[in-house]
């Protein structure tokens, strides 16, 4: 007779059923006269020794049919001793066959002898029957007659029950390889619609299958255990099954008290095997995906259990109920188990290892979610039945779990890049081809929901914190701008860089603008209502920094004592500023407030700045100007020159100031010149005696005429300053006192808030103090202004020139004007 090893190798089905049957009748000659008195069948025991020594011999025919036909047995592994003879390696060691040395085969009540490879579900992975498929006949009636008793003898071993589970695992491959061998045909084009008919068909088949015979009497809750814990999950279901039934009728002849007992103890074990039974089904489930070709085979009979424990819920005393949701339910939390697990498994460092540490576990938590469900496509759903819609359970597993791990995640963030990686994950890659579009997913998916299954008020309650985020982020960042700025330019006193236009340049406005942007730009990839409210939150927060810049560049720049550098860093922040109240325009439509509140701190920043820069120059000037229309003034040329260097210094200063606010400087600062300029005239500081007048006329049309040019280069706005130098200029240059007067018509039609005190300044510089003709002169003024419409009007509010002017009134000048009458009163008075 051949080893237990030999034997496993046997790949013929209805072969094995006579070596199991042939060892239940050596090993036991009890166990066939108690299947002879079930029967009805009771006969002589010189015919049963008889038939006994027949089947013993018609068993070792068989073993030899066997090796003959079997083109594995002469390559087992499991066989020591083999003869070499000329047999073809197929000879059997008498003493292997010998009844004396074999040993008892371990009871398996569960199973007719040879069950466990007779299986009509071979093909499918296990031994539950299909309704169109099943053994012959004859297996059929062996199986039911040679059913073997429980046995009470404690010699079975954990070896044995082990040798048995292995036994049947190597038949079942075995038998697969065989089928599949057998099933290989020629190939041939098909059709696609063939090829869903057949998968249709396929799935029928495996939705449907009828429960092997249950053992009559089961195997102690020991052994059960045992097997479950092997998972050996058939015939350890199929004996829990009989443990059942048998505790069924039990409670039913239940009369006295020993017997109560007894039967609480077995309601206990039975319980106890259930919650075992279970506890294995989850354990195969949960790491299905993790051991996929181990527990491929297993899943057929988790899924059969599942079935069959679902279909005697509704029994009275069924003993499988394990909890809300029965055992569907327990499966469903195995799935979620085994998909939290595979989150649990994937790379996550800690922020202070790694700066990227989200968006690189994001990243490798989308690869091992479609890995996962490629596997359940490919592999684990083909073990289960179609209802138990496999594919779309680990999908829902994947979406709820995906929740909680992602909220478990965003406790931990806190940089803004981080909220933006998860969001972007959230919103753009998890429902993308990355992920759960997929093209190695499809068909399946294509009728899954594939969003998450996020909490209400999650997504919004992290878009504000976003937001938040974003505005802190921007106040660190301005932060940042000017301790770079006090460290690279006010500390070391560095004179400002120009750009490729020759403008002083700061990046300050571009690191300012850059900032926003992107935050802008990501914010829009996420949603376009989200990158409205970053762009709000980051310009809250800017509007706050010009005036923090102000205060911290007047405090840092008091030690600086060049006054050249000093304008040139001016210039530069209002260049810097301007251009970035240009780019925040470019926000105006969906953030207005924002952007107003914003310009407006930045148009007082920058007119500060001009002002601080206007100041500078005037400051700078006011000594020569002073000095204009004086006796000194007329011979020498000195205070004229300072006051026009220091003004070509300043165009060419301007000349580094972008537009639109150069202009404004520029004509502010001509407006100045020209006001103060003439100024002098009304001190009546001088008066041009010995006709200087002409000599003064022509020292002022030439100074007039380079101030004009030195500002039409800086192109000033004001150009309807430029006639009034030649105006005075040809008043007080006339040589006839008399024509004096027709220089007025003009003057008064430029500047048309010039009064008579005004002009008697101008001709009391001239030299004429008084008299009839300065009398006429002013008469002329006074009508001139009556016929224009101007008296008591300045005129054009824009051209104001001459009301800005203090006239300073001599003694000499008010009595020479004053009427002889009023003279008399006076003096009478006096």
């Amino acid at each position: 007779m051949p080893s237990r090893n030999q034997m496993a190798e046997i790949g013929e089905p209805g072969d094995m059923e006579e070596v199991n049957e042939a060892q239940g009748l050596e090993g036991d000659g009890s166990s066939l006269k108690s299947t002879m008195e079930r029967n009805g069948k009771t006969q002589p025991d010189g015919l049963v020794k008889e038939k006994k020594l027949g089947m013993i011999k018609q068993f070792r025919e068989s073993i030899k049919r066997v090796g003959e036909r079997s083109p594995l047995a002469s390559n087992s592994k499991g066989s020591k001793d083999r003869s070499n003879s000329d047999q073809g390696g197929h000879g059997i060691d008498p003493e292997v066959t010998s009844p004396t040395h074999q040993l008892p085969p371990p009871p398996s009540p569960c199973l007719s002898a040879g069950s466990a490879t007779a299986s009509p579900l071979k093909g499918l992975g296990g031994s539950f029957q299909r309704e169109e498929g099943g053994e012959s006949a004859e297996d059929d009636s062996l199986q039911k007659k040679h059913s073997r008793t429980r046995s009470d003898s404690s010699g079975i071993g954990d070896s044995l029950l082990k040798k048995g589970a292995s036994i049947r695992r190597s038949l079942r491959l075995k038998k697969d390889k065989t089928l599949k061998q057998e099933q290989l045909q020629p190939v041939t084009e098909i059709t696609l619609e063939e090829k869903r008919e057949r998968e249709k068909e396929r799935v029928e088949i495996k939705e449907s299958y009828i429960l092997p015979e249950i053992p009559l009497t089961p195997l102690s809750v020991m052994q059960i255990n045992k097997l479950i814990g092997m998972e050996v999950l058939e015939e350890a279901y199929l004996n829990l099954l009989s443990l059942c039934q048998e505790f069924q009728r039990e409670r039913e002849e239940c009369t006295e008290e020993a017997s109560s007992m007894e039967l609480a103890k077995k309601e206990k074990d039975l319980k106890l095997l259930y919650s075992a039974l279970r506890d294995k089904v989850k354990e195969i489930v949960r790491d299905s995906n993790s051991f996929t070709s181990r527990n491929k085979e297993l899943l057929v009979h988790v899924a059969r259990v599942i079935q069959e424990e679902e279909k005697r819920e509704a029994e009275p005393g069924a003993g499988g109920v394990v909890g809300p949701g029965g055992w569907r339910g327990a499966w469903r939390e195995a799935v979620s188990e085994g998909v939290q697990a595979t989150l649990k498994s994937v790379h996550l460092d800690r922020p202070e290892q790694n700066a990227s540490w989200l968006a690189i576990h994001l990243g490798l938590l989308g690869k091992a979610i479609v890995e996962d469900l490629e596997k359940v496509k490919g592999e684990l759903q083909g073990s289960y039945p179609p209802s138990f819609n496999v594919f779309s359970t680990y999908v829902s597993c994947y979406h709820g779990a995906v929740s909680q791990h992602l909220k478990t995640l965003q406790q931990q963030v806190t940089d803004l890049k981080d909220y933006y990686a998860l969001l972007d994950w959230i919103i753009n890659h998890y429902e993308s081809e990355k992920i759960m579009s997929s093209p190695s997913l499809r068909p399946e998916m294509e009728a899954e929901n594939k969003g998450l299954s996020l909490e209400e008020g999650f997504l919004d309650q992290l878009k504000g914190k976003f937001c938040m985020q974003a505005k802190e982020d921007m106040k660190a960042s301005l932060e940042k701008i000017l301790e770079l700025e006090n460290e690279d330019m006010w500390i070391k006193k560095q004179t400002p860089e120009t750009d490729d236009e020759h403008f002083f340049n700061s990046d300050i406005h571009m690191d300012i603008w850059t900032k926003v942007k992107s935050n802008a730009v990501n914010s829009k990839r996420i949603d376009a209502n989200l990158e409205m409210r970053v762009v709000c939150s980051c310009l809250e927060e800017l509007q706050l920094f010009p005036k923090r810049f102000e205060t911290e560049f007047r405090y840092c720049c008091n030690s600086v004592e060049n006054p050249s550098l000093w304008a040139d860093y001016q210039i530069t922040y209002i260049n810097s500023f301007t251009a970035l109240k240009e780019h925040m325009e470019g926000y105006r439509e969906s953030c207005p407030t924002q952007v107003e509140h914003l310009s407006r701190e930045v148009e007082g920043l920058v007119h500060r700045l001009v002002q601080g820069l206007e100041d500078q120059f005037k400051n700078d000037v006011r000594p020569y100007l002073r000095r204009m229309m004086t006796r000194k003034w007329l011979s020498t040329d000195e205070d004229f020159q300072q006051l026009y260097s220091r003004t070509e210094k300043l165009s060419q200063r301007c000349s580094q100031m972008r537009p639109p606010y150069v202009q404004m400087f520029v004509s502010s600062l001509h407006y100045y010149v020209v006001k103060e300029y003439v100024s002098q005239l009304m001190k009546n500081n001088y008066s041009c005696k010995n006709r200087k007048h002409d000599k003064a006329a022509t020292k002022m049309r030439v100074e007039w005429d380079k101030l004009k040019d030195l500002f039409e280069e800086m192109k000033t706005t004001h150009d309807w300053l430029h006639p009034v130098g030649d105006h005075l200029s040809n008043i007080i240059g006339e040589k006839n006192k008399r024509e004096i007067k027709n220089h007025l018509t003009r003057l008064v039609a430029d500047y048309p808030d010039i009064s008579k005190k005004h002009l008697s300044a101008v001709l009391y510089f001239r030299g004429l103090v008084r008299g009839r003709e300065k009398r006429v002169i002013l008469q002329r003024l006074t009508e001139l202004k009556r016929k224009l419409g101007t008296a008591g009007n300045t005129g054009d509010n824009r051209r104001v020139l001459f009301s800005d002017m203090q006239v300073t009134i001599t003694n000499t000048n008010c009595l020479a004007d004053m009427p002889f009458s009023c003279l008399s009163f006076l003096l009478r008075d006096s």
